[in-house]
Protein backbone atom coordinates (compact mmCIF):
# COMPACT_ATOMS: atom_id res chain seq x y z
CA UNK A 1 0.00 0.00 0.00
CA UNK A 2 1.23 3.46 -0.78
CA UNK A 3 2.19 5.92 1.88
CA UNK A 4 0.17 9.08 2.33
CA UNK A 5 2.67 11.69 1.24
CA UNK A 6 2.13 15.26 0.26
CA UNK A 7 1.79 16.10 -3.41
CA UNK A 8 5.35 17.33 -3.58
CA UNK A 9 7.03 14.76 -1.33
CA UNK A 10 8.16 11.34 -2.48
CA UNK A 11 8.18 8.30 -0.20
CA UNK A 12 8.67 4.56 -0.07
CA UNK A 13 6.02 2.73 -2.07
CA UNK A 14 5.61 -0.14 0.41
CA UNK A 15 6.68 -1.53 3.77
CA UNK A 16 8.94 -4.00 1.97
CA UNK A 17 10.60 -1.11 0.16
CA UNK A 18 11.00 0.77 3.45
CA UNK A 19 12.69 -2.28 5.00
CA UNK A 20 15.00 -2.80 2.01
CA UNK A 21 16.05 0.85 1.88
CA UNK A 22 16.60 1.03 5.65
CA UNK A 23 18.62 -2.18 5.58
CA UNK A 24 20.54 -0.87 2.58
CA UNK A 25 21.51 2.17 4.63
CA UNK A 26 22.68 0.00 7.54
CA UNK A 27 24.50 -2.63 5.49
CA UNK A 28 27.62 -1.29 3.82
CA UNK A 29 31.36 -1.03 4.21
CA UNK A 30 30.72 -0.87 7.94
CA UNK A 31 29.96 -4.60 7.70
CA UNK A 32 32.52 -5.67 5.11
CA UNK A 33 35.37 -3.31 5.99
CA UNK A 34 34.96 -1.58 9.36
CA UNK A 35 33.45 -4.38 11.49
CA UNK A 36 36.22 -6.90 10.64
CA UNK A 37 39.13 -4.49 11.07
CA UNK A 38 37.80 -3.04 14.36
CA UNK A 39 37.09 -6.55 15.64
CA UNK A 40 40.62 -7.58 14.72
CA UNK A 41 42.13 -4.46 16.32
CA UNK A 42 40.12 -4.72 19.57
CA UNK A 43 40.50 -8.31 20.70
CA UNK A 44 38.06 -10.34 18.63
CA UNK A 45 35.08 -11.96 20.34
CA UNK A 46 35.07 -9.65 23.38
CA UNK A 47 34.62 -6.69 21.05
CA UNK A 48 31.88 -8.58 19.17
CA UNK A 49 29.97 -9.08 22.43
CA UNK A 50 30.35 -5.37 23.31
CA UNK A 51 29.07 -4.51 19.86
CA UNK A 52 26.06 -6.87 20.10
CA UNK A 53 25.10 -5.40 23.48
CA UNK A 54 25.41 -1.90 22.04
CA UNK A 55 23.05 -2.83 19.20
CA UNK A 56 20.49 -4.49 21.48
CA UNK A 57 20.44 -2.03 24.38
CA UNK A 58 21.19 1.22 22.57
CA UNK A 59 21.18 0.90 18.79
CA UNK A 60 17.73 -0.65 18.38
CA UNK A 61 15.91 1.81 20.70
CA UNK A 62 17.56 4.81 19.02
CA UNK A 63 16.72 3.41 15.59
CA UNK A 64 13.07 3.15 16.66
CA UNK A 65 13.17 6.72 18.01
CA UNK A 66 14.60 8.08 14.76
CA UNK A 67 11.97 6.34 12.63
CA UNK A 68 9.26 7.57 14.98
CA UNK A 69 10.31 11.22 14.78
CA UNK A 70 10.77 11.05 11.01
CA UNK A 71 7.36 9.55 10.30
CA UNK A 72 5.56 11.69 12.86
CA UNK A 73 6.83 14.94 11.28
CA UNK A 74 7.20 13.86 7.59
CA UNK A 75 10.12 16.30 7.36
CA UNK A 76 13.84 16.25 6.66
CA UNK A 77 16.04 15.56 9.71
CA UNK A 78 16.82 19.18 10.57
CA UNK A 79 13.21 20.36 10.47
CA UNK A 80 11.93 17.14 12.02
CA UNK A 81 13.82 17.68 15.28
CA UNK A 82 13.07 21.39 15.26
CA UNK A 83 9.31 20.86 15.00
CA UNK A 84 8.56 17.58 16.81
CA UNK A 85 8.19 19.38 20.17
CA UNK A 86 6.13 22.56 19.89
CA UNK A 87 8.04 25.73 20.76
CA UNK A 88 11.44 24.01 21.02
CA UNK A 89 13.02 24.65 17.63
CA UNK A 90 16.52 24.53 19.11
CA UNK A 91 16.32 20.72 19.03
CA UNK A 92 17.01 21.11 15.32
CA UNK A 93 20.64 21.09 16.51
CA UNK A 94 20.33 17.28 16.52
CA UNK A 95 19.55 17.40 12.83
CA UNK A 96 22.41 19.81 12.14
CA UNK A 97 24.83 17.57 14.08
CA UNK A 98 23.63 14.64 11.99
CA UNK A 99 24.01 16.74 8.85
CA UNK A 100 27.64 17.48 9.76
CA UNK A 101 28.28 13.85 10.72
CA UNK A 102 26.91 12.65 7.37
CA UNK A 103 29.20 15.05 5.49
CA UNK A 104 32.28 14.03 7.53
CA UNK A 105 31.54 10.33 7.09
CA UNK A 106 31.08 10.69 3.37
CA UNK A 107 34.37 12.58 3.15
CA UNK A 108 36.36 9.50 4.13
CA UNK A 109 33.80 6.79 3.31
CA UNK A 110 33.86 7.70 -0.38
CA UNK A 111 37.64 7.42 -0.28
CA UNK A 112 37.36 3.81 0.94
CA UNK A 113 34.52 3.17 -1.52
CA UNK A 114 36.82 4.40 -4.28
CA UNK A 115 39.45 1.86 -3.20
CA UNK A 116 36.83 -0.89 -3.36
CA UNK A 117 35.64 0.04 -6.84
CA UNK A 118 39.24 0.27 -8.02
CA UNK A 119 39.97 -3.18 -6.59
CA UNK A 120 37.18 -4.75 -8.65
CA UNK A 121 39.08 -3.83 -11.80
CA UNK A 122 42.49 -4.53 -10.28
CA UNK A 123 41.28 -8.00 -9.25
CA UNK A 124 39.96 -8.68 -12.76
CA UNK A 125 43.27 -7.51 -14.23
CA UNK A 126 45.24 -9.70 -11.82
CA UNK A 127 43.06 -12.71 -12.68
CA UNK A 128 43.66 -12.22 -16.40
CA UNK A 129 47.42 -11.69 -16.03
CA UNK A 130 47.91 -14.40 -13.40
CA UNK A 131 49.44 -11.97 -10.88
CA UNK A 132 48.57 -11.37 -7.21
CA UNK A 133 47.35 -8.18 -5.57
CA UNK A 134 49.57 -7.33 -2.60
CA UNK A 135 50.24 -4.59 -0.07
CA UNK A 136 52.24 -2.62 -2.66
CA UNK A 137 49.11 -2.50 -4.85
CA UNK A 138 47.06 -1.03 -2.03
CA UNK A 139 49.76 1.39 -0.85
CA UNK A 140 50.15 2.72 -4.38
CA UNK A 141 46.39 3.25 -4.67
CA UNK A 142 45.69 4.71 -1.21
CA UNK A 143 48.88 6.78 -1.17
CA UNK A 144 48.43 8.10 -4.67
CA UNK A 145 46.94 11.40 -5.79
CA UNK A 146 44.99 11.28 -9.02
CA UNK A 147 43.89 7.64 -9.04
CA UNK A 148 42.12 7.62 -5.64
CA UNK A 149 40.58 11.03 -6.39
CA UNK A 150 39.27 9.75 -9.72
CA UNK A 151 37.64 6.72 -8.09
CA UNK A 152 36.19 8.87 -5.32
CA UNK A 153 34.66 11.08 -8.00
CA UNK A 154 33.21 8.02 -9.80
CA UNK A 155 31.46 6.64 -6.70
CA UNK A 156 29.96 10.06 -5.91
CA UNK A 157 28.62 10.40 -9.46
CA UNK A 158 27.01 6.93 -9.22
CA UNK A 159 25.50 7.63 -5.80
CA UNK A 160 24.27 11.12 -6.70
CA UNK A 161 22.60 9.71 -9.82
CA UNK A 162 20.65 7.19 -7.74
CA UNK A 163 19.54 9.96 -5.38
CA UNK A 164 18.56 12.17 -8.31
CA UNK A 165 16.13 9.48 -9.52
CA UNK A 166 14.03 9.89 -6.37
CA UNK A 167 13.04 7.92 -3.27
CA UNK A 168 10.83 5.19 -4.72
CA UNK A 169 12.36 5.00 -8.21
CA UNK A 170 15.97 5.50 -7.05
CA UNK A 171 16.73 4.55 -3.44
CA UNK A 172 14.04 1.88 -2.99
CA UNK A 173 14.52 0.19 -6.38
CA UNK A 174 18.31 -0.02 -6.13
CA UNK A 175 18.45 -1.33 -2.56
CA UNK A 176 15.73 -3.95 -3.17
CA UNK A 177 17.83 -5.27 -6.06
CA UNK A 178 21.30 -5.16 -4.47
CA UNK A 179 20.66 -6.55 -0.98
CA UNK A 180 19.87 -10.16 -2.06
CA UNK A 181 22.88 -10.15 -4.41
CA UNK A 182 25.17 -9.02 -1.61
CA UNK A 183 24.00 -11.76 0.78
CA UNK A 184 24.41 -14.51 -1.84
CA UNK A 185 27.97 -13.42 -2.68
CA UNK A 186 28.87 -13.16 1.00
CA UNK A 187 27.63 -16.69 1.71
CA UNK A 188 29.76 -17.99 -1.19
CA UNK A 189 32.84 -16.40 0.39
CA UNK A 190 31.90 -17.88 3.80
CA UNK A 191 31.63 -21.39 2.41
CA UNK A 192 35.07 -21.13 0.82
CA UNK A 193 36.73 -19.64 3.92
CA UNK A 194 35.20 -22.11 6.38
CA UNK A 195 36.34 -25.13 4.34
CA UNK A 196 40.02 -24.14 4.59
CA UNK A 197 42.40 -26.18 6.81
CA UNK A 198 42.91 -24.32 10.10
CA UNK A 199 39.85 -22.14 9.61
CA UNK A 200 38.43 -23.03 13.05
CA UNK A 201 41.02 -20.81 14.76
CA UNK A 202 39.38 -17.85 13.03
CA UNK A 203 35.94 -18.99 14.18
CA UNK A 204 37.24 -19.18 17.77
CA UNK A 205 38.72 -15.72 17.46
CA UNK A 206 35.33 -14.39 16.42
CA UNK A 207 33.22 -16.24 19.01
CA UNK A 208 35.44 -17.18 22.02
CA UNK A 209 35.83 -14.00 24.12
CA UNK A 210 38.76 -12.84 26.21
CA UNK A 211 37.08 -10.30 28.50
CA UNK A 212 40.43 -8.88 29.62
CA UNK A 213 40.42 -7.10 26.27
CA UNK A 214 37.43 -4.95 27.26
CA UNK A 215 38.29 -1.35 28.14
CA UNK A 216 36.38 1.90 28.18
CA UNK A 217 37.80 2.86 24.81
CA UNK A 218 36.83 -0.54 23.35
CA UNK A 219 33.26 -0.07 24.64
CA UNK A 220 33.11 3.44 23.14
CA UNK A 221 34.46 2.08 19.85
CA UNK A 222 31.81 -0.67 19.89
CA UNK A 223 29.07 1.90 20.58
CA UNK A 224 30.38 4.16 17.82
CA UNK A 225 30.45 1.21 15.42
CA UNK A 226 26.85 0.26 16.25
CA UNK A 227 25.77 3.83 15.51
CA UNK A 228 27.88 3.96 12.34
CA UNK A 229 26.59 0.63 11.03
CA UNK A 230 22.94 1.32 11.82
CA UNK A 231 23.29 4.86 10.40
CA UNK A 232 22.19 6.40 13.70
CA UNK A 233 22.68 9.97 14.84
CA UNK A 234 23.45 11.17 11.32
CA UNK A 235 19.91 11.99 10.17
CA UNK A 236 19.56 9.12 7.71
CA UNK A 237 17.17 6.97 9.72
CA UNK A 238 15.08 10.01 10.63
CA UNK A 239 14.93 10.94 6.94
CA UNK A 240 14.02 7.38 5.92
CA UNK A 241 11.42 7.28 8.69
CA UNK A 242 9.78 10.32 7.11
CA UNK A 243 9.32 8.29 3.91
CA UNK A 244 7.74 5.28 5.65
CA UNK A 245 4.10 4.36 4.96
CA UNK A 246 1.76 4.56 7.96
CA UNK A 247 1.13 0.81 7.72
CA UNK A 248 4.82 0.03 8.38
CA UNK A 249 5.24 -1.29 11.93
CA UNK A 250 8.23 0.66 13.17
CA UNK A 251 9.47 -1.62 15.97
CA UNK A 252 9.43 -4.90 13.98
CA UNK A 253 10.95 -3.12 10.98
CA UNK A 254 13.76 -1.72 13.13
CA UNK A 255 14.33 -5.08 14.82
CA UNK A 256 14.58 -6.85 11.46
CA UNK A 257 17.03 -4.23 10.20
CA UNK A 258 19.24 -4.51 13.32
CA UNK A 259 19.17 -8.32 13.21
CA UNK A 260 19.84 -8.51 9.46
CA UNK A 261 22.65 -5.98 9.71
CA UNK A 262 24.25 -7.95 12.56
CA UNK A 263 23.98 -11.21 10.61
CA UNK A 264 25.69 -9.61 7.60
CA UNK A 265 28.52 -8.39 9.88
CA UNK A 266 29.00 -11.88 11.34
CA UNK A 267 28.95 -13.36 7.83
CA UNK A 268 31.65 -10.87 6.84
CA UNK A 269 33.69 -11.90 9.87
CA UNK A 270 33.30 -15.56 8.90
CA UNK A 271 34.51 -14.76 5.40
CA UNK A 272 37.64 -13.01 6.67
CA UNK A 273 38.95 -14.35 10.01
CA UNK A 274 38.94 -18.11 9.20
CA UNK A 275 40.89 -17.32 6.04
CA UNK A 276 43.28 -15.00 7.92
CA UNK A 277 44.13 -17.69 10.48
CA UNK A 278 44.23 -20.49 7.91
CA UNK A 279 47.06 -18.74 6.10
CA UNK A 280 48.86 -17.31 9.12
CA UNK A 281 47.77 -13.70 8.69
CA UNK A 282 47.27 -11.11 11.43
CA UNK A 283 43.69 -10.20 12.42
CA UNK A 284 44.91 -6.78 13.58
CA UNK A 285 45.45 -5.59 10.03
CA UNK A 286 43.81 -2.20 10.57
CA UNK A 287 41.92 -0.32 7.82
CA UNK A 288 43.99 -2.11 5.17
CA UNK A 289 42.85 -5.58 6.30
CA UNK A 290 40.31 -5.86 3.50
CA UNK A 291 42.78 -4.82 0.80
CA UNK A 292 46.09 -6.26 2.01
CA UNK A 293 45.07 -9.59 3.54
CA UNK A 294 42.09 -10.78 1.51
CA UNK A 295 43.72 -10.83 -1.96
CA UNK A 296 46.82 -12.54 -0.54
CA UNK A 297 44.72 -15.20 1.17
CA UNK A 298 42.47 -15.84 -1.81
CA UNK A 299 45.54 -16.12 -4.05
CA UNK A 300 46.51 -19.27 -2.12
CA UNK A 301 43.14 -20.93 -2.70
CA UNK A 302 41.93 -22.93 -5.68
CA UNK A 303 40.00 -20.50 -7.92
CA UNK A 304 41.31 -17.75 -5.65
CA UNK A 305 41.42 -15.10 -8.36
CA UNK A 306 37.71 -15.64 -9.07
CA UNK A 307 36.84 -15.36 -5.37
CA UNK A 308 38.89 -12.17 -5.13
CA UNK A 309 36.83 -10.60 -7.91
CA UNK A 310 33.59 -11.83 -6.28
CA UNK A 311 34.60 -10.43 -2.89
CA UNK A 312 35.32 -6.94 -4.21
CA UNK A 313 32.16 -6.90 -6.31
CA UNK A 314 30.34 -7.76 -3.07
CA UNK A 315 32.15 -4.96 -1.25
CA UNK A 316 31.32 -2.43 -3.98
CA UNK A 317 27.64 -3.37 -3.75
CA UNK A 318 27.82 -2.88 0.03
CA UNK A 319 29.06 0.69 -0.39
CA UNK A 320 26.12 1.92 -2.42
CA UNK A 321 23.18 1.69 0.00
CA UNK A 322 24.99 3.45 2.84
CA UNK A 323 26.33 6.22 0.60
CA UNK A 324 22.86 6.79 -0.84
CA UNK A 325 21.38 7.25 2.64
CA UNK A 326 24.12 9.66 3.71
CA UNK A 327 23.70 11.90 0.67
CA UNK A 328 19.92 11.84 1.11
CA UNK A 329 20.22 13.74 4.44
CA UNK A 330 21.40 17.08 2.97
CA UNK A 331 19.50 16.49 -0.29
CA UNK A 332 16.13 16.18 1.49
CA UNK A 333 16.86 19.43 3.35
CA UNK A 334 17.79 21.27 0.14
CA UNK A 335 14.68 20.02 -1.68
CA UNK A 336 12.29 20.98 1.14
CA UNK A 337 13.95 24.11 2.51
CA UNK A 338 15.79 25.43 -0.51
CA UNK A 339 13.04 24.49 -2.97
CA UNK A 340 15.69 22.92 -5.20
CA UNK A 341 14.97 20.25 -7.77
CA UNK A 342 16.09 16.83 -6.53
CA UNK A 343 18.69 16.21 -9.30
CA UNK A 344 20.31 19.61 -8.73
CA UNK A 345 20.40 19.05 -4.96
CA UNK A 346 21.86 15.56 -5.41
CA UNK A 347 24.71 16.63 -7.69
CA UNK A 348 25.44 19.77 -5.65
CA UNK A 349 25.69 17.67 -2.48
CA UNK A 350 27.95 15.18 -4.26
CA UNK A 351 30.21 18.02 -5.38
CA UNK A 352 30.46 19.43 -1.84
CA UNK A 353 31.26 16.00 -0.41
CA UNK A 354 33.92 15.51 -3.06
CA UNK A 355 35.48 18.86 -2.14
CA UNK A 356 35.79 17.86 1.53
CA UNK A 357 36.67 14.29 0.60
CA UNK A 358 39.79 15.49 -1.20
CA UNK A 359 41.29 16.25 2.23
CA UNK A 360 40.65 12.70 3.46
CA UNK A 361 41.94 11.12 0.26
CA UNK A 362 45.13 13.15 0.01
CA UNK A 363 45.87 12.67 3.73
CA UNK A 364 46.70 9.04 2.90
CA UNK A 365 49.59 10.10 0.66
CA UNK A 366 52.47 12.56 0.54
CA UNK A 367 50.32 15.54 -0.45
CA UNK A 368 48.64 15.95 2.98
CA UNK A 369 50.07 12.99 4.87
CA UNK A 370 51.91 15.21 7.35
CA UNK A 371 48.97 17.53 8.00
CA UNK A 372 47.67 16.60 11.48
CA UNK A 373 45.01 17.99 13.77
CA UNK A 374 45.04 16.68 17.36
CA UNK A 375 47.56 14.10 16.16
CA UNK A 376 45.25 12.71 13.46
CA UNK A 377 45.29 13.10 9.71
CA UNK A 378 42.10 14.27 8.00
CA UNK A 379 40.91 10.71 7.25
CA UNK A 380 41.24 9.57 10.90
CA UNK A 381 39.95 12.89 12.25
CA UNK A 382 36.74 12.75 10.20
CA UNK A 383 36.22 9.14 11.32
CA UNK A 384 36.83 9.85 15.02
CA UNK A 385 34.77 13.04 15.26
CA UNK A 386 31.79 11.48 13.47
CA UNK A 387 31.79 7.93 14.92
CA UNK A 388 33.05 8.55 18.47
CA UNK A 389 31.72 12.05 19.17
CA UNK A 390 28.85 13.28 17.00
CA UNK A 391 26.97 9.98 16.61
CA UNK A 392 26.92 8.96 20.33
CA UNK A 393 26.08 12.51 21.43
CA UNK A 394 23.36 12.68 18.78
CA UNK A 395 21.97 9.35 19.97
CA UNK A 396 21.91 10.62 23.56
CA UNK A 397 20.02 13.76 22.50
CA UNK A 398 17.53 11.72 20.44
CA UNK A 399 16.81 9.44 23.41
CA UNK A 400 16.25 12.43 25.72
CA UNK A 401 14.01 14.20 23.20
CA UNK A 402 11.88 11.12 22.49
CA UNK A 403 11.73 9.76 26.02
CA UNK A 404 11.43 12.94 28.07
CA UNK A 405 10.03 15.73 25.89
CA UNK A 406 7.55 13.89 23.71
CA UNK A 407 4.42 12.78 25.51
CA UNK A 408 4.23 9.05 26.09
CA UNK A 409 0.87 8.96 24.32
CA UNK A 410 2.42 10.45 21.17
CA UNK A 411 5.19 7.85 21.17
CA UNK A 412 2.80 4.94 21.73
CA UNK A 413 0.39 6.24 19.08
CA UNK A 414 3.09 6.42 16.39
CA UNK A 415 4.55 3.02 17.29
CA UNK A 416 1.07 1.46 17.27
CA UNK A 417 0.36 2.33 13.64
CA UNK A 418 -0.13 -0.74 11.49
CA UNK A 419 -1.59 -2.88 14.29
CA UNK A 420 -5.22 -1.85 14.29
CA UNK A 421 -6.87 -1.72 17.72
CA UNK A 422 -4.50 -4.18 19.43
CA UNK A 423 -1.31 -2.63 20.76
CA UNK A 424 1.51 -5.11 21.45
CA UNK A 425 3.09 -5.07 24.90
CA UNK A 426 6.64 -4.65 23.63
CA UNK A 427 5.84 -1.04 22.71
CA UNK A 428 5.85 -0.23 26.43
CA UNK A 429 9.18 -2.05 26.81
CA UNK A 430 10.87 -0.22 23.95
CA UNK A 431 9.62 3.07 25.42
CA UNK A 432 11.34 2.22 28.74
CA UNK A 433 14.57 1.52 26.90
CA UNK A 434 14.38 4.79 24.96
CA UNK A 435 13.62 6.83 28.07
CA UNK A 436 15.82 5.21 30.71
CA UNK A 437 18.20 2.45 29.60
CA UNK A 438 19.70 3.79 26.36
CA UNK A 439 20.52 7.35 27.51
CA UNK A 440 22.13 6.13 30.74
CA UNK A 441 24.27 3.56 28.91
CA UNK A 442 25.31 6.04 26.21
CA UNK A 443 26.27 8.61 28.87
CA UNK A 444 28.30 6.11 30.90
CA UNK A 445 30.11 4.75 27.84
CA UNK A 446 30.94 8.25 26.59
CA UNK A 447 32.39 9.23 30.00
CA UNK A 448 34.26 5.94 30.30
CA UNK A 449 35.62 6.12 26.78
CA UNK A 450 37.00 9.61 27.36
CA UNK A 451 38.54 8.55 30.69
CA UNK A 452 36.24 10.70 32.86
CA UNK A 453 35.12 7.63 34.84
CA UNK A 454 36.65 4.16 35.09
Amino acid sequence: MASKQTKTRDGFASSVGAFAATLGSAVGLGNIWKFPYLTGSNGGAAFVIAYLLSVLLVGLPILVAEHLIGRKTRLNAIHAYGSVVKGKKYWSLIGWAGFIAAILIMAYYTDVAGWVFAYVFKAIGAAISGTTLNSDTFNALAGGTWEPLAWQFVVLVITSSIIAAGVSRGIERVTKTLMPVLVVLLILCDIRALTLPGAFAGVEYLFKPDFSKLTGNVMLTALGLSFFKLSLGMGTMTTYGSYMPDETRIVPNAAKVALSDTIVSILAGLAIFPAVFAFGGSPAGGPGLLFNVIPLIFSKMPLGSIFTVIFFILSSIATIGAMVSLIEVPVSWMVEKGRMKRPAAAYLTGAMMFGLGILATLSQGPALGNAKIFGKNFFDLFDYVSSNVLLPLGGLAIAILTGWLLKKGEVVEELSKGYGTIKPRYIQLIYIFIKYVSPVLIFIIILNGFGVIK
